[in-house]
């Protein structure tokens, strides 16, 4: 993939499949996203969790995103990819639970690439992203549109 200067569109063909991360899940992280961002019972309890078809308390779905998130992020700065932001994702299902004690890792690959017609600087990334817990059953899955930086090119100021 990418050399020392970081990773670029380029580097980014059709087919290229990379895996990172390990994200252990909190009961607490769980509880408290869930009363910010997502109070529904099987969110906070176990009690009513029990009650669900869920068994126990799980993450809410925007918390594992936003977990996947925080991986995508470690995984960017690590690798230096010269990103330019994204346009939006597509196709999000939750496929099961992610529960306290889940370890998630993300399996990515690029399924289309393209040099934007009016910003020759960038190029589009449609990236597949499966998001699987420690017993390699996938979690949930989407489709992510990012631009990255094309090699020769500076990104214009903001």
């Amino acid at each position: 993939m990418a050399g020392d200067e970081g990773t670029y569109f380029e580097d980014l063909e059709v087919g290229y499949e990379f895996e990172f991360g390990a994200y252990e899940v909190t009961r607490e992280e769980i509880i408290e996203f869930a009363q910010k961002y997502d109070p529904q019972p099987f969110h906070l309890s176990d009690e009513a969790a029990a009650k669900m078809h869920f068994g126990k308390l799980c993450a809410s779905g925007w918390h594992t995103c936003a977990m996947v998130m925080h991986m995508t992020v470690d995984y960017l700065a690590e690798h230096k990819w010269h990103g330019l932001g994204g346009r939006g994702i597509d196709k999000l299902n939750w496929k099961r639970p992610v529960y306290p004690g889940d370890v998630l890792r993300l399996k990515n690959k690029i399924i289309e690439a393209r040099v934007s017609k009016s910003r020759p600087y960038m190029g589009l990334n449609v990236i597949e992203y499966k998001c699987l817990n420690q017993k390699d059953e996938v979690v949930m899955t989407y489709e992510a549109t990012v631009f990255n930086l094309r090699k020769g090119y500076t990104a214009p100021d903001a």
